[in-house]
Formats: C-alpha cells, structure tokens, sequence
C-alpha cells in the first residue's frame, strides 16, 4: 500500500490545536505491515518557524513556494486560528492555485476561510467555528454554510468545526481510508471518541443557549436537563419560574436566546442520544425517558434534528462493549517542536 501524504499549512497565529490534533491522527495509522500509513508534513510560505496563537513556535519541514512542483499531497489541510483574520493574501494565492491538485482538500475551524477567500469553496456545502459561520456566509456567499454539523463533506473538500472536531474529521478521514478498526484504534489510543458523526451539533444545547441572567430562569434551564421526561409545557415551567406563561416565555427567549420549546427539544433529542449511544435500552422505553411518550414522537423528533431515526442512528453509534486493543503504531512529528 502506498504511504498517503498529508500537507499541513502553518501561518503565524495558527490555532496549535488545529494541527497537532489532525497530525496525532494521521501519524497514529499504520497500513497492514504496521507500517506508517502516511506521510505528515507542515510547510510555511516562506520556510520559517510561526508563532501559534497559544504561543507554540512550530518549526515546518517546508516552504510552500519551494514546493510548486512537487508531487501534489494526498491531503492538503488547512488549520484556522487568529492568523486568519487578515487577509493573507500571498497564502490565500497559494490555496487557489494548488488546493485542487490535491487529492483531498480539508479544513479545521477558520481554515475554512481561507478556502472560501481562494474560491475553493463556492458552490460547496462548508461549516467553521460556529462563532465565524456568519461571517464565512455573509463574505461569502456563493459557499453553502452549514453551522450545526461538525463536520461536512462535500465531494473531495471537506470542513470541519473549531478545534477539536479537526480530531472527528481526521479520524473519518482515516476510517474512509483505512476502515473502522484502524480509527478506533487510533480513537482509543488518543483517548476520545470514534463515532461522533458529522452531523452531531457542535455544542449541545446548554452551550448553544446562553445561560440566564435571572436565578429563575436558570434553574428552570437545569431541571429542564435534569428532568427531560417531565410535563416541560410552558405553563408548567412558567409555573416553576412563579412568573406567567407569557411573560416567562418572552423572557426566556431574550436570556437564552431560544424559545422554551426549542430548548425541551434539543436537550431532548441530547439526552436520547446519549441513551441510544450509550445503553443498550430499548427505543420504547428511551422515549419514555426523555419525554416523547411514544417512539414514534421520538422518532419524528430524531428525524427533524438529525435526518435520521432513532434506530438507525442507534445501529450506526452504538458504542460496542469495550474490547482491548493494540496501541496504534506511531510515528513523530519531529517539525512540530
């Protein structure tokens, strides 16, 4: 089997995250002989060392324009960061003329901007950070801009969320690859979690909602979590908050940021999730536990939130008893100092 190439670009003020997290994956995978199944590579503009927005120098083993015509990687990724607020023109350049050699062209968070500024993106489905997926639609508008998933795929460009869903990619990525036994052995050796799927919300719905200001309010939002089978009914929880079902309602919406029913419904559909994901349940009785009373109100819930059924989506991340496994070969990242 041939070793696969991946090309990370490295920018001053490039989230160290965004690098390293992809980088740990992809040198984590063997090929059948346990051999390293790709190639890592980081490759400034120039050549020279870049200060990370945490503060990390990360020393590249090339300068991109020194590569021109070199073999075109495997992968091309683009990490995100602070650095890519201006408007890196000369990088930007580079991306338009060499991101479509590349195999397959991937983004984490604000990487995604970069591509959109080169055109990489029109006409595709994308996704950022969620606190920059407005602006990648407004400056950007031929882009489709998903900001729930944490991940898209979109022919052979595929974007990821902030951070750590670079980490959820990259480990797709190698099961597309490489098949599921080599991701999950990579998931497990690295500590996190293989079967995240792409469309998973990139936070849940205490994070997507803003926490209220007024300590009735707030704890209605915690027994709304603590409770997702109880009667959630505005009238019922106005009643909680000693305030009247209008008023609660309108208040609610400007402290959080979302209607009540809204917020019953994500944390819902969390809690079913996790239950699906997590336990081995029946679908009847994890309705029953998170507030739908029937699996078919669950299951039109699953499928207006996720595009999928409950069932489907229990057979597709079910975590599976936990059985040892071998560590991942693992190869270093000897630029990355």
């Amino acid at each position: 089997m041939a070793q696969r190439t991946v090309l990370v670009v490295l920018f001053e003020g490039v989230q160290s995250l965004d690098v390293t997290g992809p980088a740990e994956v992809f040198s984590g995978a063997a090929d059948p002989n346990g051999d390293p199944a790709y190639r890592v590579s980081t490759a400034s503009l120039d050549g020279a060392p870049v200060r990370t927005s945490s503060g990390l120098t990360l020393v590249p083993d090339h300068a991109l324009r020194a590569l021109d015509a070199a073999p075109a990687p495997d992968t091309l990724l683009v990490p995100g960061g602070l650095g890519t607020r201006p408007r890196c023109p000369d990088l930007v350049d580079w991306l338009r003329v060499h991101g479509p050699r590349a195999r397959r062209l991937v983004s984490v968070c604000t990487g995604a901007i970069l591509l959109a500024r080169a055109g990489l993106l029109d006409g595709r489905r994308a996704t950022t950070h969620w606190a920059y997926c407005d602006k990648l639609a407004r400056d950007h508008p031929a882009v489709r801009v998903e900001p729930d998933p944490i991940y898209v795929r979109d022919g052979n460009v595929a974007t990821s969320a902030g951070v750590t869903a670079g980490i959820d990619l990259a480990l797709a990525l190698v099961e597309e690859d490489l098949g599921r036994a080599m991701a999950l052995t990579i998931a497990r050796h690295l500590v996190v979690f293989l079967r995240r799927p792409g469309n998973q919300a990139q936070f849940s719905a205490q994070l997507a909602a803003q926490t209220a200001s007024r300590e009735p309010l707030r704890e209605v939002q915690q027994w709304i979590t603590e409770h997702p089978d109880d009667d959630l009914s505005v009238e019922r929880l106005a009643a909680r908050a000693r305030l009247s079902p209008r008023h609660f309602a309108r208040a609610f919406q400007a402290e959080t940021g979302m209607t009540p029913g809204k917020y019953v419904d994500r944390v819902r559909v969390e809690h079913a999730r996790r239950l699906l994901e997590d336990t081995s349940r029946g679908v009847e009785e994890v309705s029953r536990a998170c507030g739908y009373g029937t699996p078919e109100a669950m299951r039109r819930a699953f499928l207006k939130a996720l595009g999928t059924a409950p069932a489907e989506y229990r057979r597709r991340f079910h975590a599976p008893p936990s059985t040892p496994a071998p560590p991942a070969s693992r190869t270093s990242l000897t630029p990355l100092t």
